[in-house]
This record gives C-alpha cells, sequence and structure tokens, in this order.
C-alpha cells in the first residue's frame, strides 16, 4: 500500500518471486532448529526439505515462473497481495496502477497459465470489493528462447520487460557471479570491448532485444516495452534503447540521474540531425 500511495498517478511494476526456495531457508543447524520451532514441526522435517531443495545450479533451476507453477500458492498470495493493496489505496483516492510481472518464462504455455490464474485472482478480488482497479500482466524476458519466440509470447502479455542481467548470461553463457576473474582480462586484450553486464551487448544480446520488439508489436501493438537491469543505467544502452523503441528503461536509484541525461541527449541528438 505505502509504495502505491508513493506512486499516486504513476503504474507500479511488481515482479513475483523469482529466487530459488533454497535461498529462503538455512542450511546451519541452528537455524533450521529455528524455523523446525517456529512452525511447530521437527528438525527432521526442515532438514528433509532443505535437502529436497538443494540445487546444484539453482540460476537455471527451480526458479522463477517455474516456482508459481510448480507451488501456485506462492503466486496465488502474491497476485492477492497486490491486488488487495491496490483496492485499499484506490478507495482512498490514490490513482493506482499495478502491474504484475512473471519471471524467467520461456513459453507461451507458462505464461498463459500464470496471467490465467493473476487474472482469475485479480478479478475475484476486484468484483467482491466492488471496485474498478485497471491492471496489467506481463513478463520479463530475460530468457533467449522467449526473445526468439516473443510473437507468441505477446500473445498472452501487456508488456515486456527485458531482464538484461539475466539475458546477458544466458545469451553469452558466463555466470554474472562468477565471470568477473575472466572479464578484466577480456577487455584489456581486446576479447570484448566492455564488460557486457555493464554495458549492453548491441550486437548479440541487443539483437535479441530489437527482434523481440518487432515480433512483440506486430502480434500486440499495444504492447509495453522497457528493460530492467543495470543496463538501464548505461548511456549507450540508453541510447540503443531508444534506437529499437522501448518505452522505458529501469535501473537502481543511483544511476536514475545518467539515464536521464542519456535519455535526454539521444534526443537532442536527434532533434539536430533532423535540422531541428
Amino acid at each position: 500500500e505505502g509504495i502505491f500511495e508513493e506512486m499516486d498517478t504513476l503504474p507500479v511494476t511488481i515482479r513475483l518471486l523469482d529466487p530459488p526456495l533454497h535461498e529462503f531457508l538455512p542450511h546451519d543447524a541452528a537455524g533450521q532448529k529455528t524455523v523446525a520451532d517456529e512452525m511447530g514441526v521437527s528438525l527432521e522435517e526442515i532438514t528433509k526439505k532443505v535437502d529436497a531443495l538443494h540445487e546444484e545450479n539453482p540460476m537455471l533451476g527451480h526458479r522463477g515462473c517455474r516456482l508459481g507453477l510448480i507451488y501456485p500458492e506462492i503466486y496465488e498470495m502474491q497476485v492477492e497481495a497486490i491486488i488487495n493493496a491496490a483496492v485499499a489505496v484506490k478507495k482512498k483516492g490514490v490513482d493506482v496502477r499495478p502491474e504484475i510481472m512473471i519471471p524467467l518464462t520461456g513459453t507461451k504455455r507458462e505464461l498463459g497459465d500464470l496471467r490465467e490464474m493473476a487474472v482469475r485472482i485479480a478479478d475475484g478480488i476486484i468484483a467482491a470489493s466492488n471496485s474498478e482497479v485497471k491492471y496489467l500482466v506481463g513478463t520479463m524476458i530475460e530468457i533467449p528462447r522467449a526473445a526468439l519466440l516473443a510473437d507468441q509470447m505477446a500473445e498472452v502479455a501487456d508488456f515486456f520487460s527485458f531482464g538484461t542481467n539475466d539475458l546477458t548470461q544466458m545469451t553469452f553463457g558466463y555466470s554474472r557471479d562468477d565471470a568477473a576473474v575472466f572479464l578484466g582480462e577480456y577487455v584489456a586484450r581486446g576479447i570484448l570491448p566492455s564488460d557486457p553486464f555493464q554495458q549492453l551487448d548491441q550486437s548479440g544480446v541487443g539483437q535479441l532485444v530489437e527482434m523481440a520488439c518487432v515480433k512483440g508489436r506486430k502480434t500486440n501493438p499495444d504492447i509495453h516495452l522497457g528493460i530492467c537491469g543495470e543496463h538501464g543505467g548505461d548511456p549507450s544502452s540508453v541510447a540503443f534503447c531508444h534506437k529499437v523503441g522501448l518505452d522505458y528503461v529501469s535501473c537502481s536509484p543511483f544511476r536514475v540521474p545518467i539515464a536521464r541525461l542519456a535519455a535526454a541527449q539521444v534526443v537532442v541528438r536527434e532533434k539536430l540531425e533532423a535540422g531541428n
């Protein structure tokens, strides 16, 4: 409710749970004992659950929309919280515009099934409260397959937000957490022109973004398009986003001034080149 009140008249995009479940459980005996006591179950049950949730490569494992499909109660709870909050602030006179983002989708079926769930819960709450809250349901495009099949994804999405951090990881095959040990050398030797996690790789990752924009708009001309990630604060990446027709860029708060300046410079440059 606090977020919606603060953002009165502006859209608020909320990404549903993305990290794998093992990150939410303690792996030490003392921590597991605390959880067991709080939940009123045996330590053995908690230990078994922690072991069952173990993943060899969790960043490519049971996370994002996969969680919402296998444990639907997680996403149902989040959508219920979002829409209940929106209804509550709407009654206070706030112009609320929630946008529900389903992360890590790679197939139309994943997005379609979870969109159906979100709409069912949201519409039920709105009808029961006799409210008129308008909302959008979209996805984060961060898997190359989703970009390649963006025309299909757009059939069941109100917006795309390109998650360029993960999209870069999966396109290059570089682990963002581990790549620092060699990326500096790669840049120094000219193997890469820059760190692709700081400056968008326009020829590779950018090609996927541009393709997804074209294919998405072909299916759904009204679809909203933007990016989410550190690239949103990089001037050259902002210029690229403008060129391919994105509606917005999103970045961490301390990079917002840089992003705004870069966006303004792109527009001024365009006007100068056009003789205006």
